[in-house]
């Protein structure tokens, strides 16, 4: 499944840049993460509780920064499973300033989903991440 997007932070690119390569607030940030622990460089264990139409679970995973370009992009890799499935997401961010201060954030990538969770059905995925995308960033904005 293709997810891509922009949103907007308030923040210009450098701070933006910084704050999605913190682990503390990336762990306040992603929704239904329960934690966030470095496990290397730009590689973190995570523990996030997964809410899919009637299904939800824990997932166990890791999350990897990669290709860093400070302040103008970097590839996030995301790999979890647990009871209802499985999912894997890779893509890019690139952030570019915009006039008022701010930073917006294009994404784009591909997300694999497997097991129980797949038998939702692509429409109810794909509205579900592009809930979660929002208030990751929403969450990443009040910081």
């Amino acid at each position: 499944m293709k997810i891509a997007g922009t949103a907007a932070l308030p923040f210009p690119p450098e701070r933006a840049y910084d704050l999605m390569q913190d682990p503390v607030l990336l762990a306040k940030a992603i929704p239904g993460c329960e934690a966030l622990e470095k496990t290397g460089d730009n590689e973190y264990s995570l523990k996030m509780k997964m809410v899919l139409a009637s299904l939800s679970g824990a997932f166990d995973g890791k999350v990897r920064l990669t290709e860093p370009e400070r302040p103008h992009s970097f590839r996030m890799v995301v790999e979890g499973s647990g009871k209802i499935g499985f999912m894997k997401g890779d893509g890019v961010l690139r952030l570019t300033p915009k006039g008022d201060g701010g930073t917006e954030v294009a994404y784009d990538g591909e997300a694999q989903i497997g097991g129980t969770m797949a038998a939702v059905g692509n429409r109810m995925i794909d509205m579900t991440a592009r809930m979660l995308i929002k208030r990751f960033f929403e969450k990443l904005s009040v910081e």
